[in-house]
């Protein structure tokens, strides 16, 4: 059959399942296995093979980068002891608890090869995290499960390699807890390095370019140029690209500009749901071959089913036992974070009155210690910039505790984690990569086919049941109003510095508004200057109104507005907004700082370019807020990504306004 009629196939069946998922409310990726398995096993379809290292190496690297950008880096700090425990001891445990089992119960079957089956079966499938996402657990859950989902896949591949390496050598001994280890720390370690620099080099690279389709085709390249050179060097690839995807997570606001970064978002997105949904329509179609070769083995399929299901259910026993112990340990961990908190912020207390008492030192008490009066200034100055580092790392745990408080992991958040431990594709990929010379290869590639397809079928039908049942803690929908007032008054105290709110004190608002400069210029104008720049309260009640209407000013070509574009925020509503004019025009001959200039001086002092050069340096302001308060964990993830995202589109309108005037 042509290549190129199979490819077209299989992609409108993956819109297909795209547009039926929603109405049948189960997720598209069950739709897609079940599809594969449909036409797999049709009489006019033979088996189907795909090879293995065209998923290991070419599709799960920008898959696990896709989801590494999109992860919030500062909820992935939070849970890096969560997720490191998920990924790499839990692995431990299954692979070696799969492999005695497997090797008791068929003896053909030695412990090497008995835990390569083990390690294959141990990475989770990313599907359960849409179905989470979509039930609406919380935030915090879904970030476990993302975080795990991006490391196992590796740690399992490094411990399946030298899992078979001791198979084929014959030596049980080579499968030293120890070496294994040491070996899973150093692929780790190698590509944790090679991630980190591509990631850095990627992003400086990313920000010298312009064009959109340009950057967007070098991201797409960017998880290739981590995952190979850290395979050829003895590191894990699969690492290296989510290392390279969490560094331009963190980086990609400050250095990448908004409209390569909304530009290539929404192409990863379609790549993404082209690689996931091919990947479980080709575990479908390769079922019937993999099952025909497991019928050629005596002992026949029954058998097979008997060893899956005893071999899914030890892994899910071990992964309760595990996360019920994990879940135990991270509130003692919690608990002593709270009592370190509390003993820093009685020494910061201590360490103030010190330095209150130092500041009234007298001349003769620094004649006695023989010091000038600089320098005690200068020990005064490191004392303080001391003092203030460590205020700032404990008010970076006061915000990590104040997280785990509002969005705790108790029995009912484990009990969801632990039943959206599904395998999946990924398991199917790497049975595929056991040797030939494996005894018993077809059977162990039937266990895993059944292992993975049960789990998927079985635990992504039944999660949402399971989460109604359990009712952990859910995300609420909206961003609180109380976070929200807080983000709009950092984002307007965030303008009070910038050269808009300079120009603005310089001319009289009402003659801006009668040169025709900008409508909003005037009414913020009188806000600043009656209150006095320095009150940020204020601001931030007008800051978001100003953009709005700068960007409606002077965002497009004349005759073009953008009304509606710009997200209003609740609190803006209409009578506000005539509130403010009304007391604009009450100010407008009072307006203190100003010039009084002529509506020609205006026109010539403030071009509709300078506006929106004065529009766009202060949204760049914003962010730059914005992202100091996301390194100080002082917002939601989900707030500020809303914030950040709202201020790009703002500079996307700036932007493309210029490019249509010229």
């Amino acid at each position: 059959m042509d290549p190129l009629f199979i490819a077209l196939s299989g992609m409108l069946i993956i819109v297909a399942c795209q547009f039926v998922a929603p109405k049948v409310r189960v997720a598209s990726p069950l739709i897609l296995l079940a599809v594969g398995l449909a036409i797999g096993f049709l009489p006019q379809v033979g088996a189907i093979e795909v090879e293995p290292h065209i998923i290991l190496e070419m599709v799960l690297p920008p898959l696990l980068f896709s989801a590494a950008v999109r992860m919030p880096t500062m909820d992935f700090r939070r849970e890096m002891q969560a997720v490191a425990m998920l990924a790499i001891p839990l692995v431990f445990l299954s692979a070696f608890a799969v492999g005695f089992v497997i090797h008791w119960l068929v003896p053909a079957v030695s412990l090497p090869w008995g835990v390569a089956l083990g390690a294959v079966l141990s990475p989770t499938d990313a599907v359960a995290v849409s179905i989470a996402k979509r039930s609406g657990v919380s935030h915090r859950i879904v970030t476990v499960l993302e975080g795990e989902g991006l490391f196992n896949d590796a740690t399992s591949l490094v411990l399946l390699s030298a899992a078979m390496s001791a198979g084929l050598a014959a030596d049980s001994h080579a499968l030293n807890p120890g070496l294994l280890i040491g070996k899973v720390a150093l692929a780790l370690g190698i590509a944790t390095v090679i991630g980190l620099v591509v990631g850095e080099l990627g992003v400086r690279v990313r920000s010298f370019i312009k064009e959109p389709s340009s950057d967007t085709v070098f991201s797409f390249v960017m998880p290739f140029i981590a995952s190979i050179p850290a395979e050829h060097v003895g590191g894990s690839g699969l690492v290296a690209a989510v290392i390279a995807g969490l560094v331009v997570s963190r980086r990609r606001a400050s250095a990448i500009s908004a409209t390569n970064r909304r530009f290539s978002q929404h192409n990863w997105q379609t790549m993404t749901l082209v690689l996931e949904g091919g990947i479980f329509l080709t575990m479908g179609l390769q079922a019937f071959g993999i099952v025909e070769e497991a019928s050629a083995v005596g002992g026949g399929l029954g058998f097979a089913a008997f060893l899956a299901v005893a071999l899914g259910a030890l892994i899910m026993v071990i992964r309760a036992l595990f996360i019920a112990l994990m879940l135990a340990w991270l509130d003692h961990r919690r608990q002593h974070r709270q009592r370190r908190f509390d003993a820093e912020a009685e020494r910061i207390d201590y360490f103030e009155q010190r330095m209150n008492e130092a500041c009234a030192v007298d001349g003769d008490m620094l004649e006695a210690r023989n010091l000038s009066p600089e320098q005690w200034g200068l020990a005064l100055e490191r004392f303080r910039r001391r003092l203030s580092r460590r205020e700032r790392r404990n008010a970076l745990r006061a915000t990590d505790l104040d997280y785990f408080a509002n969005e705790p992991l108790g029995p009912r958040e484990g009990s969801v984690i632990v039943w959206a431990g599904m395998r999946g594709a990924i398991t199917l990929a790497a049975a595929q990569t056991i040797s030939s010379h494996a005894p018993l290869r077809g059977y162990l590639l039937t266990i895993a086919l059944f292992i993975a397809a049960g789990s998927l079928i079985i635990q992504g039908l039944t999660l949402p049941g399971v989460i109604r049942v359990a009712k952990p803690q859910m995300a609420s929908g909206d961003i609180p109003e109380e976070e929200r007032a807080k983000l709009l008054k950092v984002m307007g105290s965030a303008l009070v510095d910038t050269a808009l709110a300079q120009a603005i004190h310089e001319v009289d608002g009402q003659t801006l508004l009668s040169a025709g400069v900008s409508r909003t210029l005037s009414r913020i104008g009188h806000a600043v200057s009656h209150d006095g720049a320095s009150d940020g309260d204020r601001i931030a009640r007008t800051a978001d109104r100003v953009l709005s209407d700068i960007l409606q000013d002077v965002g497009a070509p004349e005759g073009e507005t953008h009304e509606g574009l710009r997200p209003r925020c609740d609190d803006e509503t209409d009578e506000t907004v005539g509130e403010t004019r009304e007391t604009g025009e009450q100010h407008g001959d009072h307006a203190r700082g100003t010039v009084d200039m002529s509506g020609e001086d205006v026109e010539r002092s403030f071009t509709r370019e300078q506006i929106r050069e004065l529009a766009l340096e202060a949204i760049h302001a914003q962010r730059e807020a914005l992202l100091g308060a996301r390194d100080a964990g002082i917002f939601s993830s989900a707030a500020l990504e809303d914030a950040l995202a709202r201020l790009d589109y703002e500079e996307i309108l700036l932007v493309s306004g210029h490019g249509q005037e010229h």
